[in-house]
């Protein structure tokens, strides 16, 4: 192993930002942790259904503000696709060509994943498991390929909106929300949102890509701006506390992006800023950058297999009935207690994941 990050350290350029590295990895992590925090996959008389503790202790809602970091990955995504189009276009690489290797490196290593649901799921209906329970496992896998699409939209778009100004975007979110919660019948222009929401730090990490990267006073700026506003909008506007949808409440900040989570993602971005210097301190050592290395490497199996982890985790543990924490209902101090000890086992499954299918990634970016 000493070997193997050794050798990682020696073959990173000398001019690479390892630092950036970190933040996505960081990124990853938060949602997959928060994912496996926050996600109950509860057994009721042979029926499986999602629940999430937020909803019955909404006082854990803090833990949500922790590790929903998609606005660091989107940061980090604008900054370093700006980046890569600009070197593409200086070589004579055409847009097409450019576009075509980012998209691979996304949906290659959905194809596989999509693959093995797509028997997993009728072999689990011809095992005689409910309908209902099949539907919610396969959501729960499904659902959050919608921030890959996204991304995927925005990259496609980086030539365009790279020059523009986060403003706009922001301020395209605060109308959004000022219609949708004061207009009769505009409920629906609240999806503009999930463009508009996430390319407030999409277009932050395309100025920094263009004019370099800010100082410390700005990274406070954005850090203490941001998270007043977050907090004010929670309080005063009726925001929700949580910055991760929760089944069954009736308003989300994430589903689609509210004014609330946009502002958030200004404070991840200040806090980004502040801790690049640290990082890159730390990250000279040749074990913290081989374990950012190889997060990185597999940045897309993580993401994608996480929730089919825990699922095996929990279908597999049933042979031993009804365990705390992961199959019962997360409404008490004894499923918070229970739920961390889980966490390893999750990972573990994630290990075997990430070891048969990032082939499919490896691939896609080679």
């Amino acid at each position: 192993m000493r070997d193997l990050l050794t050798r990682l350290d020696a073959a990173t350029p000398a001019d690479r930002d390892r630092a950036l590295d970190a933040l996505r990895a960081l990124a990853v992590l938060g949602v997959v942790i928060g994912h496996w925090l926050v996600t109950a996959l509860v057994m009721e008389s042979g029926t499986v259904r999602v629940a999430s503790p937020l909803r019955s202790m909404p006082q854990l809602a803090p833990v949500s503000w922790v590790f929903q970091t998609l606005a660091v990955f989107f940061l980090v995504g604008g900054l370093v696709a700006t980046r890569g189009h600009l070197r593409a276009r200086a070589r004579g690489v055409s847009y097409g060509r450019w576009l075509a290797g980012r998209a691979a490196r996304l949906f290659r290593p959905v194809a596989a994943l999509v693959a093995v649901w797509a028997v997993a799921a009728p072999a689990m209906l011809a095992w005689g498991a409910e309908l209902e329970s099949v539907w919610a496992l396969v959501k729960l896998v499904l659902s959050p390929m919608w921030f890959l699409l996204v991304f995927a939209a925005l990259t496609a778009a980086t030539p365009l909106v790279s020059r523009l100004h986060p403003a706009w975007p922001l301020a395209v979110a605060g109308v959004v929300d000022l219609a949708r919660f004061t207009v009769d019948g505009a409920d629906g222009l609240g999806w503009v949102n999930v463009v508009a929401g996430w390319l407030v730090p999409y277009c932050m990490g395309a100025a920094w890509a263009r004019r370099g990267l800010p100082g410390r006073a700005a990274g406070w700026a954005l850090l203490a701006g941001g998270g007043a506003a977050a907090v004010a909008l929670v309080t005063w506007g009726g925001y929700p506390a949580a910055m991760v949808g929760v089944p069954g409440a009736p308003l989300s900040n994430l589903d689609p992006p509210s004014l609330a989570a946009v502002a958030f993602g200004l404070a991840q971005s200040g806090a980004a800023v502040l801790l690049l210097g640290p990082l890159r301190r730390v990250l000279r050592r040749p074990a913290a950058w081989g374990a950012v290395a190889l997060t990185n490497l597999a940045a897309m199996t993580v993401f994608l297999w996480h929730q089919t982890a825990m699922i095996a985790v929990a279908s597999l543990a049933l042979l031993a009935g009804r365990l705390p924490g992961l199959h019962t209902a997360p409404d008490g101090l004894g499923w918070v207690l229970a739920r961390p000890a889980w966490l390893p086992v999750f990972a573990a499954a994630l290990l075997v994941c990430c070891t048969a299918f990032h082939v499919h990634e490896r691939r896609a970016a080679g």
